[in-house]
C-alpha cells in the first residue's frame, strides 16, 4: 500500500516550512521571515506512531493575488491538496484570524479531504485563548502549536494519523509481479510499455510529461501475470515548469511504493545523470527489485564491439549502489531486445522471494567469519551469535551480536557480498538489522 500523503497548506509566512522541518527532523525547506520564500512543493518521508507517510510542503496561498508567481504557488498548493490524504491547514495565532485565512479555508473545504487545523506560534500556555477565534473557520477543533519550539506537535500528528486511510493492503494476486517504469521525462517509458504490451495502450509523445498519472496495465507472459505501472517522468525541481508535472512526481513515488520490481530507464545518448541517480536511489532505498534498461541504444553514437562494456562500466561507477541490478540494452522504438525485459523482471522477482534455510545461512556466515573476523574497537571484538532471514521482497537478515555498535557497515557489506556470491540475489537490495544477543552462547 502507498504511504499516505499529508500536505501542509496555508497563507504565506505562517510557519509551514518550520513545521515541515520540525516533523521531518531535517531542514529541507528554506525558513525565512520574508513571505513567499518557499516557491514550490517539497516532500519527504516521515513516521509517527509507526505509520509512515509522505509530508508535502507548499508555497503560501494568496487567494486574491493576481501576481504570476503567487498564482503558480496557489496552483501548486491546490495540486498538493488534491493529491493529499490529509491536509494540515496552518494559521498564525499571533496575527489572529484574517480574511485570507477565511478565503484559504473556503478554498480547502472544496477539496473534500480531511483537514487538521494547526494554529501556529502559540509559544506559551497563556496564548491558548488566541486559538478560539479559529473555530469560525468551520474546520473543527483548532490545535495550538509552536512549530519553532516543537510544542504540541504530538497532538497535531495524532490528529493527522487518525485521518489516514485503512492500513489494510489493497487486494492483489500474490503470484502477480508489479512493475513500475521509472526515469526522467522523455527517456521512452511509454514507448517501452507499448513495446512490452505489443499494442498502443499508452499515449506516446516527444513532449516530456505526457503521462500524467500512473497507469496500471495487466498482461500475461510465459504463464506469469504482470501489472505495468507507467509513471510520469521525474525531473529536478529547478527544471519543472508545469504544475501538473510536479504533481506527477508524487504519483511516481507512489507507483514505486506499489511495485515489486522497477525498470530504471536510462537514455543511452545522454548517459547517467544526477537526476537518474536520485530516482534510482529512491527505488533502492524502498527495497525494490531493479532492472536497469538502457533505451535508445539503436541511436547510440560510435557503437562498436566494446561500447556495451564501456557503457556498463560507467553505469556501475555512477550508480554504485545498484551493483546488483542487471542491465539490458534496448530500443523501445524498434523493439530490439524488449523481450529480455520481461524475462529479467521475472528472474529478479524470483531472486527477491528467495529464502535461505537458517542452518545453511549460519554455515555460510561461520565460514565468512573464519576468513574475515568481525571488527574490534578498543580491544573489544564483535561476535556474531546467530543469523536468520526475517523477510523477503526485499530479503532481510537479522544478525544477533554481542555489541551492535561494533558492527561496522563495511563488515555488513562484506556479509552482503558473501551472500550474493553464494546465492545470487541478483536485482534486489539486501537489508540488514543488527540486534544485541541476550544470551552468552558461543559465537559463530
Amino acid at each position: 500500500m502507498s504511504k499516505p500523503i499529508v500536505a501542509v497548506v496555508g497563507r504565506p509566512n505562517v510557519g509551514k516550512s518550520t513545521l515541515f522541518n520540525q516533523i521531518g527532523k531535517r531542514r529541507l525547506s528554506i525558513v525565512d521571515d520574508m513571505a513567499g520564500v518557499t516557491r514550490d512543493r517539497i516532500y519527504m518521508d516521515a513516521v509517527w506512531l509507526n505509520r509512515e507517510f509522505t509530508l508535502v510542503d507548499t508555497g503560501g496561498i494568496e487567494i486574491k493575488s493576481a501576481d504570476k508567481m503567487l498564482t503558480q504557488i496557489r496552483t501548486q498548493a491546490k495540486i498538493a491538496a488534491d493529491e493529499a490524504d490529509v491536509i494540515v491547514f496552518v494559521a498564525d495565532g499571533r496575527a489572529g484570524l484574517t480574511a485570507d485565512d477565511e478565503a484559504v479555508a473556503k478554498f480547502l473545504r472544496g477539496s473534500n479531504k480531511p483537514i487538521v487545523l494547526a494554529v501556529n506560534k502559540i509559544d506559551d500556555v497563556r496564548q491558548n485563548g488566541d486559538i478560539y477565534e479559529f473555530y469560525n473557520l468551520g474546520l473543527g477543533e483548532p490545535i495550538g502549536i509552536s512549530a519553532s519550539n516543537a510544542l504540541n506537535l504530538g497532538d497535531l500528528l495524532d490528529a493527522v494519523v487518525k485521518n489516514f486511510p485503512s492500513t489494510e493492503d489493497e487486494a492483489r494476486d500474490e503470484d502477480e509481479i508489479r512493475i513500475a517504469v521509472i526515469g526522467r521525462p522523455n527517456v521512452g517509458k511509454s514507448s517501452l510499455v507499448n513495446a512490452m504490451l505489443g499494442e498502443e495502450r499508452v499515449i506516446v509523445s516527444d513532449v516530456p510529461g505526457t503521462t500524467r498519472d500512473a497507469i496500471d496495465t495487466h498482461f500475461f507472459a510465459d504463464g506469469t501475470k504482470f501489472t505495468l505501472i507507467d509513471t510520469a517522468g521525474m525531473r529536478r525541481k529547478s527544471k519543472i515548469d508545469e504544475p501538473v508535472e510536479r504533481y506527477s512526481v508524487i504519483r511516481s513515488l507512489r507507483a514505486i511504493d506499489r511495485a515489486d520490481v522497477v525498470l530504471m530507464l536510462i537514455e543511452a545518448p545522454v548517459g547517467v545523470t544526477e537526476q537518474d541517480k536520485k530516482i534510482a536511489g529512491y527505488a533502492h532505498d524502498s527495497g525494490k527489485g531493479c532492472v536497469i534498461v538502457v533505451n535508445k541504444w539503436d541511436i547510440f553514437p560510435n557503437k562498436h564491439d566494446r561500447s556495451t562494456n564501456r557503457f556498463t562500466d560507467d553505469l556501475r561507477e555512477r550508480l554504485g549502489f545498484l551493483q546488483y541490478a542487471p542491465v539490458v540494452y534496448v530500443s523501445a522504438l524498434t523493439g530490439q531486445r524488449v523481450d529480455r525485459v520481461t524475462e529479467l523482471v521475472k528472474f529478479v522477482a524470483e531472486q527477491q522471494s528467495m529464502r535461505i534455510q537458517t542452518s545453511v545461512l549460519n554455515e555460510l556466515i561461520r565460514d565468512a567469519v573464519a576468513v574475515n573476523p568481525p571488527p574490534s574497537k578498543k580491544g573489544k571484538s564483535a561476535k556474531i551469535f546467530f543469523v536468520t532471514q526475517a523477510d523477503i521482497r526485499p530479503p532481510r537478515f537479522i544478525l544477533f551480536v554481542n555489541e551492535p555498535e561494533l558492527m561496522h557497515f563495511s563488515y555488513l557489506r562484506f556479509i552482503e557480498n558473501r551472500l550474493r556470491e553464494s546465492f545470487g540475489f541478483e536485482g534486489t537490495p539486501l537489508k540488514f538489522a543488527v540486534r544485541k544477543h541476550k544470551q552468552t552462547d558461543e559465537s559463530l
